[in-house]
């Protein structure tokens, strides 16, 4: 809805007895994307995340026999470019001068914050909603979420082998498949999951399986297994998630999701001199990426 505001696009605010003005301040949600990504600065046009394979197994040594000298090479080249997201409006001098309500105005400046806000928080949840699609993928020609990674040892999951619901059986699965996990060499590896993450849709059976004394939704007079695991995973319901099914767990793998902040928000403004009228405007530009897969595991839900 692009345009100029001026007098007729308020014409309320012209003359006295407005009780209030609503539709552009409400309650916001607390920052999701800090929870779903690692945060690092950025000097440049772009980011790459670059995979060292590591070195293998040590074989035996027979008495007096040479040492085995293994190599090391270059794997996955991820790249992400940071992108630049602008937003303003311009309002005419008669408009600036005639508007009663001073309210008006200065939330025009709230209302540009909210919508890079927005803007900011949608780009995240996109790399979690894309993070099955085969149409969107990295450096290895996978999706974020594959049950085929390449890697020198084959090929290796980071998606639930059946997919499943969120459950505590399934939490419990996707957890171990997690444990499990080794390098691009065969070898294991400690991902430890920091965050469990869904839609707004799974709020309350989060709570319930991460909570419960015992077994959630059974008649079993067993522990929950899962309870502990609650007391250090963190929990982020997010409404900019589109699928009501998937989650997510997020591990401590270095290099895994990651939001490259190249230039954070700005605001500015200045008068056209032929016009008068006054330009407002904030910019902002940063990435989502992610370098390791590891760094995420998920189920699409059933």
């Amino acid at each position: 809805m692009a345009g100029v505001i001026g007098t007729g696009n308020h014409p309320k605010a012209l003359w006295p007895g407005v009780f209030a003005w609503w539709g552009r301040s409400y309650n916001k949600h607390d920052p999701k994307f800090q929870d779903m990504f690692d945060i690092a600065s950025s000097g440049k046009k772009y980011e790459e995340m670059v995979e060292v394979t590591g070195f293998g197994l040590a074989p035996q040594k027979n008495e007096g026999t040479a040492t085995t000298f293994d190599s090391e090479t270059q794997g996955v080249i991820n790249r992400a470019t940071n992108i630049a997201y602008s937003l303003g409006y311009i309002v005419t001098k008669e408009e600036v001068a005639d508007n009663l309500y001073e309210e008006v105005s200065r939330r025009r400046v709230e209302a540009v914050a909210f919508s890079m806000n927005q803007t900011k928080e949608t780009v995240a949840a996109n790399v979690y909603n894309r993070a099955f699609s085969g149409s969107y993928t990295y450096g290895d020609d996978k999706a974020l979420l594959a049950s085929d990674h390449p890697v020198i040892e084959g090929t290796q999951s980071n998606i639930l082998s059946v997919a499943a619901d969120f459950s505590e059986s399934s939490l419990e699965d996707l957890s171990i498949q997690m444990m499990n996990a080794k390098n691009s060499r065969g070898l294991n590896i400690n991902p430890i999951p920091t965050t469990l993450i869904g839609s707004t849709s799974l709020t309350y059976e989060f709570i319930r399986v991460l909570q419960s004394d015992l077994q959630n939704d059974t008649a079993n007079n067993a522990t929950n297994a899962v309870k502990m695991l609650g007391k250090t995973l963190k929990v982020c319901t997010n409404p900019f998630l589109t699928d009501t099914d998937a989650w997510f767990l997020k591990s401590n793998v270095p290099s895994g999701l990651t939001m490259f902040m190249r230039s954070g928000i700005e605001f500015g403004q200045d008068v056209d001199f032929d016009t008068d009228n006054l330009k407002a405007k904030a910019y902002e530009r940063y990435s989502f990426t992610t370098g390791d897969w590891r760094g995420l595991y998920g189920s699409a839900g059933a």
